[in-house]
């Protein structure tokens, strides 16, 4: 690995582009060496871990609406969507756009978490576009998804956008650039150029994840797939892009991050080394924010130590900075304490999430969001006793450097009106790397199971699995497998609906 020092520099000092962290990306996208057993394994993984939530969230209304746009973008040779049949395609960067867009609805597949957050599953829908629509092979696509991941880690472990209300879209969005070019076998010149059309164009703010937080959520890593896409396209044409991007005067560390007088140390791998940042990185047990998911565990853990819930006086959760002020009481947001929020609030209320899985000792993607559910007058009376505080100690294991010691959890501690007192902590979910069960192939595929059994029959089940399975092996053009069709008459819309811009003078 190595470390690539970033700071701003005047104009006057002409940076090279070889001493700049967009070209360091694409350095390595270009010249990235094999890839390891363990992590082709681990990205067969995230491919199911994907379709599975996809299929799931497949007619939800935000899911349904990316679907109708793209549909609106037929191309002969193009990419597939999840849940239909591989004889409609359309352009890739609208595949892109509407599969990423089903990945990432229910808030159920990978993420990463260190100095930023990350979600870097969000890349493998727009990778896997481009590869069917430009006839790769498995062997690109692995490539393309394992440095895509190298790079979101690389960016989120370095630079806080959260720090400065900057969204993630900002470290996503050339992590999936880089991917494409290192799928595609670009020179390293064309990713650069890429890179820094994609950072320059990715920077949005945290209003998304803030208040009543709106289906945009789901909508971001189709946006910055779509973007990659683009980005990439442009590139390849042989246009250039406003640089240095990072370091430059007036750029995003300038103005949108740390300012003239701040240092990122970003560690990337040399050329020709293998990435394994994917194997750093983790999925959800659970359809909820990532930093819910040892707290889910542990209030299920818990609940039956309580008994009438109703004598619960008051529960606090000890946890770090980020638990707290993201989705606990310290985000200062009274949407979170709302029956009335939308599911992506709740999704990111803490509070919330804890009073429903101590009342049900586990979680549901749907069962556990739904009106009624929040209405309940038991949920709502313990839902307004929880509340949060920053514990200097957490914080430290949130950032710890060591990944074996890395701890995303807290400690709960509920006192009920007689005096007893029910504690416990959880350092990290089950299923993380470090958990009570890490999370492996039959894991996965347990997942996929639970979520598309009633949706696909066995046999078809099992073609997506083998497919997925041995996926770096496939040959050029044979990648439509890893994206699931469901029986005719399950999707809607399976067409353009008439209802925007794009459907007009179609049919």
């Amino acid at each position: 690995m190595r470390r690539h020092t970033v700071r701003v520099h005047p104009s006057a000092a002409r940076l090279p582009r070889e001493q700049q962290l967009a070209w360091h990306i694409a350095s390595f996208a270009a010249h990235c060496g094999p890839l390891d057993a363990d992590v082709t394994d681990m990205i067969a993984c995230r491919i199911v871990d994907n379709a599975s939530v996809a299929l799931a969230a497949i007619n939800r209304a935000p899911v349904a609406a990316a679907r109708a746009m793209a549909l609106a973008h037929p191309r002969q040779g193009g990419a597939t969507l999840y849940g239909l049949a591989a004889a409609i395609r359309v352009d890739a960067e609208w595949a892109a756009w509407a599969n990423a867009t089903a990945v990432r609805e229910l808030d159920f597949h990978d993420t990463f978490l260190a100095a930023d957050y990350a979600h870097p599953g969000d890349a493998i829908a727009p990778l896997v576009a481009v590869a069917q629509q430009m006839g790769c092979d498995g062997a690109a696509l692995a490539r393309g998804i394992a440095v895509s991941y190298e790079v979101q880690v690389a960016l989120v472990k370095a630079i806080s956008l959260h720090q400065y209300k900057k969204d993630h879209v900002a470290h996503l969005c050339p992590a999936t650039t880089a991917g494409i070019g290192a799928l595609l076998g670009l020179p390293a010149p064309v990713i650069y150029q890429a890179v820094n059309q994609a950072v320059h164009l990715s920077f949005s703010t945290r209003q998304s994840r803030k208040g009543e937080i709106s289906s945009w959520k789901a909508y971001v890593p189709g946006f910055s797939g779509k973007l990659a896409i683009e980005c990439i396209d442009r590139a390849m044409r042989g246009e250039g892009a406003p640089s240095p991007i990072y370091e430059g005067e007036e750029s995003v560390i300038a103005w949108m991050l740390g300012g003239p007088d701040s240092r990122y140390d970003v560690w990337l791998p040399a050329d020709g080394e293998s990435p394994r940042g994917i194997l750093e990185t983790y999925t959800k047990a659970h359809s909820a924010e990532y930093q819910a998911q040892a707290l889910i565990d542990l209030a299920s853990d818990l609940a039956g130590q309580i008994g009438d819930f109703s004598r619960v006086e008051d529960i606090l959760l000890e946890t770090s900075h980020h638990t707290h002020h993201v989705i606990g009481t310290g985000a200062n947001d009274p949407q979170k304490s709302d029956p009335d929020a939308s599911r992506e609030t709740l999704d990111h209320s803490i509070m919330y999430i804890l009073a429903v899985a101590l009342e049900d000792r586990g979680w549901h993607h749907e069962s556990s969001y739904t009106p009624e559910r929040a209405h309940r007058p038991s949920t709502v009376a313990l839902w307004h006793k929880i509340r949060t505080v920053e514990d200097k100690a957490w914080t430290a294991r949130y950032h710890e450097a060591d990944p074996a010691k890395r701890a995303f959890g807290g400690k709960l501690t509920i006192t009920l009106d007689d005096g007893r007192v029910v504690s416990g902590e959880r350092a990290v979910a089950d299923a993380h790397p470090n958990g009570a069960h890490p999370w492996t192939w039959p894991d996965y595929v347990g997942k996929f199971e639970t979520l598309t059994r009633e949706m696909l029959g066995a046999a078809e089940r099992q073609a997506f699995l083998d497919a997925a399975r041995g996926f770096a092996g496939r040959p050029a053009g044979a990648l439509d497998g890893l994206v699931p069709a469901l029986p005719a008459g399950t999707v809607t819309p399976s067409r353009p609906t008439g209802a925007g811009i794009f459907d007009r003078g179609l049919g």
